[in-house]
């Protein structure tokens, strides 16, 4: 079977769990003066304005399996006209036969933002390829050293990433963003992702997709010392609170109205979901997509209303506590 396809089944047996987000919660205003019709969910990706801060996040290409898929989120992104994130394009890099899977996003999705996503050890010739294919208004590149690890298959060498990264900031015409894969971002990964001249990251943390788990299931002899690895995704928003002038996007684990808003709380400025898409597309139609969407769209508002904001900036004025071990986690990282 194709790998990607190896990866889309896998994915879809994974089921939706407790995470780090249910550890943050909101302190309830009784007296919340809101009114729903002034909620304005407008914001910023790439520095681009959005009406909707969600965005639907890398997931697949390569198979046909995955090109049916990738039109059916194109369709649905172009309903929403929210940004569509491909999975990476390598494989059409590698065999033109796949070069449709991914360009035909963009037929579904002809006036929509649209991102390219590779790894970090392409060159600036290939993500402008990968650009070119789905002309694309951004890039993405995954940072997947653990997954690439336990692959039975994948690479072994990552010595380039940070010299391949810096090449792309320079000579790419397109913002760019750095995306983890589930295992989350630190705040000395981000500081050293800042040096290199990265304006964009996307944390990507555990709990959600867990491609260990995956990984893991397409080998002979387990790692089964990474399956609870990385940071959550709530842990990387709290590392980013101590880094300045960086554009911060949340996924991993996103799985519905309530991790939305706090994510977008604890400093993301637009929250990416996979899962959530991927399981839309593969269990309704097209209709039925739009009605889940659009309820989650109105629960959000619901949410900001019942805490008395009418917008992002507003939002993130609003009191949380975090439970014991994740307040435990801040303080620990403060007096390293």
């Amino acid at each position: 079977m194709n790998r990607k396809d190896d990866h889309i089944n896998h994915a879809l047996k994974q089921t939706t769990k407790a995470n780090d987000f249910d550890k943050v919660r909101f302190i309830h205003n009784a007296l919340s003066g809101g009114r729903l019709e002034d909620v304005d969910l407008s914001s910023q990706f790439c520095e681009n304005d959005t009406s909707l801060p969600i965005y639907i996040n890398a997931m697949t290409g390569g198979s046909e399996q995955a090109a049916i898929i990738n039109i059916k989120l194109a369709k649905l992104a172009n309903h929403f006209n929210i940004p569509m994130a491909l999975g990476s394009v390598s494989a059409a890099l590698k065999d033109t036969k796949w070069e449709a899977s991914f360009r035909n996003v963009r037929t579904h999705y002809p006036n929509g933002f649209l991102l390219a996503n590779l790894g970090a050890e392409h060159l600036p010739q290939n993500a402008q390829k990968a650009l070119d294919l789905i002309k694309g208004d951004a890039l993405q590149i995954h940072l997947n050293a653990v997954q690439e690890l336990i692959m039975p298959e994948g690479d072994r060498d990552f010595s380039q990433w940070e010299t391949n990264i810096q090449a792309l900031v320079r000579q790419l015409n397109v913002p760019l963003i750095i995306k983890e894969v589930g295992f989350g971002v630190s705040l000395e990964t981000a500081l050293k992702l800042k040096t290199l001249g990265v304006q964009h990251i996307d944390v990507s943390g555990r709990g959600g997709t867990n491609f260990s788990v995956i990984e893991n299931a397409r080998r002979t002899h387990q790692y089964e010392s990474f399956n609870d690895w990385g940071l959550s995704t709530v842990e990387s928003l709290l590392e980013m609170r101590n880094i300045d002038n960086m554009h911060i996007y949340a996924s991993g684990g996103i799985r519905g109205a309530l991790d939305i808003v706090k994510a977008l709380r604890l400093g993301a400025e637009m929250v990416g979901l996979s899962g959530y898409f991927l399981h839309l597309v593969t269990t309704y139609d097209l209709e039925e997509a739009i009605e889940h969407v659009a309820t989650l769209i109105d629960e959000i508002r619901a949410i900001f209303c019942a805490l008395g904001v009418h917008n992002i900036a507003t939002l993130r004025s609003v009191p949380f506590i975090l439970t014991p071990d994740l307040d435990y986690y801040v303080k620990a990282r403060t007096k390293q």
